[in-house]
């Protein structure tokens, strides 16, 4: 009897198929990764935000908007991912919505899609929420 040397073909059959097994697991875990860390971009970017629009309320007891003195337009505060930044509400709510960029821009989850952050005045204090339809598993923690 001869001496077998090498693999077999089943047996790199087997092995091929469980690294095409682990990458396709990879690869999945990975875009979702992406997505989270790009969502991520949009409380960044309201979070300097969020001081002016109290500041603005507190002074005139109104919302502002993008057209209000000391705020830029919508395009200004673009981000990598994030198309515009709308300043908006009727008192006693304020709202920012930040909508990403399309196709090509961001993953596939975001695209144009908006995020909502309003801001309720309770007596002195105003309380942020973040709300969207973007699935949970993308958002952080305090937006789900």
């Amino acid at each position: 009897m001869k001496n077998q040397k090498g693999f077999t073909l089943i047996e790199l059959m087997i092995v091929v198929a469980i690294i095409a097994i682990l990458a396709a697991i990879a690869i999945s875990q990975y875009q979702d990764y992406v997505a989270k860390s790009q969502f991520s971009e949009a409380p960044s970017i309201v979070d300097g935000l969020k001081t002016k629009v109290v500041e603005s309320y507190t002074q005139t007891g109104q919302c502002p908007t993008n057209a209000t003195a000391g705020f830029s337009p919508a395009a200004s505060y673009a981000g990598r991912y994030v198309l515009t930044g709308t300043i908006a509400g009727t008192a006693p709510a304020c709202t920012i919505t930040v909508r990403f960029k399309a196709a090509g821009s961001v993953a596939t989850p975001l695209v144009s899609q908006d995020v909502v952050f309003t801001g309720a005045d309770t007596g002195g204090t105003f309380i942020w929420r973040c709300t969207s339809a973007i699935a949970a598993k993308y958002k952080p923690q305090a937006c789900q």
